[in-house]
């Protein structure tokens, strides 16, 4: 039987939900898209002249809900490379966003450069527990400029061939995004029916849909790409002094841009992504280690589920820069009832320092805390022949299971987790090791992993056909 955990309620989603229904209808969302605005009213928002605030009614929240896909495949580049949402698999998002690298050999944290992101990138596309890209670290070459723009995207598709999930930040650079994915994938039929890419889209918190991330977004209409809605409002800033109206504000901009989403293009395949978290009362800042990042984890899995969405969840992060005990104690815990929870997809492994600190080691050990938390998800089995009455009749009292053909047989087929990470041998075998530190261990595993690694080869006529895009947007700007 699977682990079941329940952090709300049957009635307290039903209550997040009828209440999150009244905000949206009464408070309504401010919506600073032009365009966005003209949608939500065409399908039923009301509001008044000249105002940029619109209030959602129940019908069209409603029917935004029935238009959006229960299950769908996100895609890559790498063939049979599909990760189907809501048939019970989970897969990892690793972290993105940071600004600085931790250099465990010299211990120093500074600015990241391209082999950075490089050696992280490798690791996303090596490392099978993690299905989804993010830029992980700025790697010097994804500047503001087109040219840089179609640079980045030509070393990410050369680098990875699993699913991508990004946003732009203009219409122009979404124009040149569909042109790039027509030219990796195909044909604009194929990334309809594939996938390959999902957008990541931010309301604002508290209850605001933004008009540069909204407008790029809505270029991407027609070509049926997911998007995964991820509100984060930070309890007691830009969230309620709860858990539970924070929670319920992350579900009211999440709906708010569900009804946007399926009012430009019914059946747009979608992701219930948000993250709800706490910030460090002392200094008002976003930490990532509170236990309270656990629970809401978790309850967003919950939600997601209610309204029978594909859920991309997350874990949180650490307050600390360097692997070590607060880190390990704080990512292991916050990881477990996220996990347990098991969404579709799980944000989570490699940042430090809330998120701004890339560490590759510390993505290697979250993914094996990961596969811990995946063990604790499958539960005890029931099934009948894991009861072993006869094994247990056939030894007695006082005998022992050693010799048994069902004690061989468990261990040819690994029923339990045993982990190749750290040391798991005799006190002796250990000193006589030299007293491993797990992180020796894991800096071992990262370049084994990295020495040799090669990424699928991108398609040499789709590699000419970005350098030549590439040149033009660049010569476009001089």
């Amino acid at each position: 039987m699977k682990t079941q955990i329940q952090i709300l309620s049957e009635a307290e989603r039903i209550q997040i939900h009828e209440r999150s229904m009244k905000v949206l209808a009464t408070t309504g969302v401010r919506v600073l898209s032009a365009r966005g605005r003209k949608i939500l009213k065409a399908a039923g928002a009301d509001g008044e002249n000249g105002s940029d605030i619109l209030r959602l009614p129940r019908p069209l929240i409603e029917e935004a809900l029935k238009q959006a896909p229960k299950q769908f495949k996100l895609g890559g580049r790498r063939p049979g490379w599909d990760l189907e949402m809501n048939v019970g698999e989970c897969s990892l998002l690793a972290d993105g966003g940071a600004v600085s690298v931790l250099d465990w050999e010299s211990g120093e944290i500074r600015p990241g450069n391209f082999d950075d992101w490089l050696a992280a990138t490798h690791l996303i596309d090596a490392i099978d527990e993690i299905g989804v890209y993010w830029n992980m670290v700025e790697g010097g070459f994804s500047g503001t400029s087109l040219g840089d723009f179609v640079s980045y995207w030509r070393n990410v598709l050369k680098n990875c061939s699993k699913h991508i999930q990004d946003s732009t930040d203009s219409v122009k650079k979404t124009r040149l995004l569909l042109e790039i994915l027509q030219i990796a994938f195909g044909s604009k039929e194929t990334i309809r029916q594939t996938h390959p890419f999902s957008y990541l889209l931010c309301p604002m918190s508290p209850l605001v849909l933004d008009d540069v991330y909204t407008n790029a977004y809505l270029e991407t209409v027609g070509y049926d790409i997911p998007v995964a809605i991820m509100p984060m409002p930070l309890m007691g800033t830009t969230g309620p002094a709860s858990m539970i109206s924070t929670m319920m504000t992350a579900n009211c901009e999440a709906l708010a841009m569900l009804c946007l989403a399926q009012a430009a293009a019914p059946g747009t395949p979608v992701l219930y992504a948000p993250i709800p978290q706490t910030i460090e009362p002392h200094t008002w800042r976003y930490t990532g280690g509170a236990v309270e990042t656990s629970l809401f984890g978790a309850a967003v899995t919950e939600m997601g589920r209610h309204y029978g969405l594909p859920v991309e969840g997350s874990t949180g992060g650490t307050d600390q820069y360097y692997p070590g005990a607060q880190a390990s104690y704080e990512r292991a815990i916050n990881w477990t009832l996220p996990s347990v929870a098991w969404p579709d997809i799980l944000v989570g492994p490699g940042l430090l320092g809330g998120s701004t600190i890339l560490c590759i080691e510390q993505m290697v050990m979250d993914v094996e805390i990961f596969r811990r938390c995946a063990r604790l998800h499958e539960g005890i089995s029931t099934a009948s022949e894991e009861w072993l009455e006869e094994s247990i009749a056939e030894t007695g009292p006082g005998g022992n299971f050693l010799k048994q053909k069902s004690t061989l047989k468990a261990v040819r087929e690994g029923i339990w987790y045993v982990s190749e990470m750290g040391f798991h041998d005799t006190y002796e075998k250990w000193k006589d090791a030299g007293m491993p530190d797990i992180i020796d261990v894991i800096q071992g595993v990262v370049k084994d992993i990295l020495k040799d690694y090669q990424p699928l080869p991108l398609d040499a006529r789709a590699d000419r056909e970005l350098e030549r895009l590439e040149r033009k947007a660049r010569e476009a700007e001089k």
